[in-house]
């Protein structure tokens, strides 16, 4: 009978240990394909506003490709009523609705997407550094804050920098923000390394919503009329002329704008809900 020896034994089991280990390398890492296809699975209603967003994105990039007419040519008979020929109607000047809303998306996209970039970003610079700081630095920077929420709500920067506030401060405590303090790690060092990351969920999330408010935004400036120029398509420049003017006797002229503007707003809302669910710990798998 052949004896096995304690040098027998421990090979066996640091072959059986390379074996698992050669197992768990060869199992797929996750694709950033297979994370989109996921969380359209976990989330439809997410995926679906998302592709909203996106053909709207490449809708308003492709505008002067894509339109039919020119948006500001009178290729129609005023007030043609939804048909084959002027797919959603006529305004009163014989200028193609459809080719206005392409037109439109673009400039409530590129509002929306600008003005959430800038507000987003600074806001997240100035919260973590206020925040991380703390002292007299936070105590200026939330005075000025205060002061500020006067002004109306197309200043992003200011509830994102309230919302990342407490997320900073938490952060800021936690083990391995303390061992990169003791360790002499340069304060804007520990922000960009430790603590930007940490917060990137929120970023994503409150952009989103942001997002959705911006392009509200536009739309009331322009639908007060206080917006870009009259003779510019905008969605809501076409909602005010044709709610206040023709809503009895051409009503496509206000509801196909409203409805641009619905769809995309409860798109933006209903991903950054998805996405708030998916990159919450807390909310993961409900």
């Amino acid at each position: 009978m052949t004896t096995q020896t304690p040098n027998d034994a421990l090979s066996a089991r640091n072959a059986a240990a390379l074996d698992a280990g050669t197992l768990v390398n060869m199992r797929p890492r996750p694709t950033w394909y297979g994370n989109i296809m996921r969380f359209c699975r976990s989330k439809p209603l997410g995926g679906i506003s998302a592709a909203i967003i996106i053909l709207t994105l490449v809708a308003a990039v492709l505008a002067p490709v894509i339109v039919p007419h020119d948006p500001l040519d009178l290729v129609h008979d005023p007030f043609v009523s939804p048909s084959s020929i002027a797919w959603l109607g006529s305004d009163d000047l014989g200028r193609d609705v459809f080719s206005r809303i392409i037109a439109g998306a673009r400039i409530s996209m590129y509002v929306g997407v600008m003005s959430v970039l800038i507000g987003i970003t600074i806001g997240t610079a100035v919260g973590i550094l206020s925040a991380y700081v703390g002292g007299v630095l936070d105590l200026i920077i939330q005075r000025v804050v205060d002061a500020l929420m006067a002004f109306p709500a197309i200043i992003m920067a200011l509830g994102l920098m309230a919302a990342l506030g407490a997320s900073v401060l938490s952060i800021k405590e936690l083990d391995y923000t303390l061992a990169a303090q003791a360790i002499g790690a340069r304060p804007w060092r520990i922000m960009i390394k430790h603590i930007l990351p940490n917060v990137t969920a929120s970023y994503i999330v409150l952009s989103t919503i942001t997002l959705g408010l911006a392009i509200v935004i536009e739309a009331s400036l322009s639908f007060l009329g206080v917006g870009v120029p009259p003779d510019v398509p905008t969605w809501g420049g076409m909602l005010t002329e044709g709610a206040s003017q023709y809503i009895r006797n051409a009503p496509w002229l206000a509801v196909f704008p409203g409805l641009a503007i619905s769809v995309i707003v409860f798109s933006i809302n209903f991903l950054g809900d998805a996405l708030r669910d998916t990159l919450d710990p807390r909310l993961r798998g409900r």
